[in-house]
């Protein structure tokens, strides 16, 4: 029980330590995984508010891929619509919740870099690198590498 909190603590305190060290302010750490959360982990891989997902993306967003030694792009407008067409789909039933586990936050300025798994049910699905702006209304993610696992 005492492991559980010490660790729960320290997941907690782990972006203000992390934005200590790099002389980032903690609250762009904050913003930066908000923005992640709501508009990434809940708006897209937790059947969120198509909203919400819109507000954490720069519309001018890409995900990038690479399959058969070929680069490939996906934009945000399209990842929307084709997860708007899953929603609707005959039969569509949300899949467990994934998690998300920070592995790091680098900022400077107004760009970021941040590295993060995705968890389904103790699985590891994918290890993530978004790319953020710091716009006149927030950040935004701008960019997205993966691995899938």
């Amino acid at each position: 029980m005492k492991k559980e909190i010490l660790f729960s603590a320290l997941y907690l305190l782990l972006p203000l330590l992390l934005s200590a060290q790099n002389q980032v302010p903690a609250k762009d750490v904050a913003d930066i995984h908000y923005v992640i959360q709501k508009s990434y982990i809940e708006g897209i891989h937790n059947n969120g508010d198509i909203s919400e997902i819109e507000k954490g993306f720069h519309p001018g967003f890409e995900m990038l891929s690479v399959s058969n030694n070929e680069l490939t792009k996906l934009g945000i407008a399209t990842w929307i619509e084709n997860i708007k067409k899953r929603r609707s789909s005959p039969g569509y039933t949300p899949g467990p919740e994934v998690i998300c586990k920070y592995l790091d936050t680098s900022v400077t300025g107004d760009a970021a870099v941040v590295g993060l798994q995705l968890w389904r049910q103790g699985i590891l699905l994918f290890t993530d690198y978004l790319c953020l702006y710091r716009f006149g209304d927030g950040w935004k993610i701008v960019t997205k590498l993966y691995h899938r696992h």
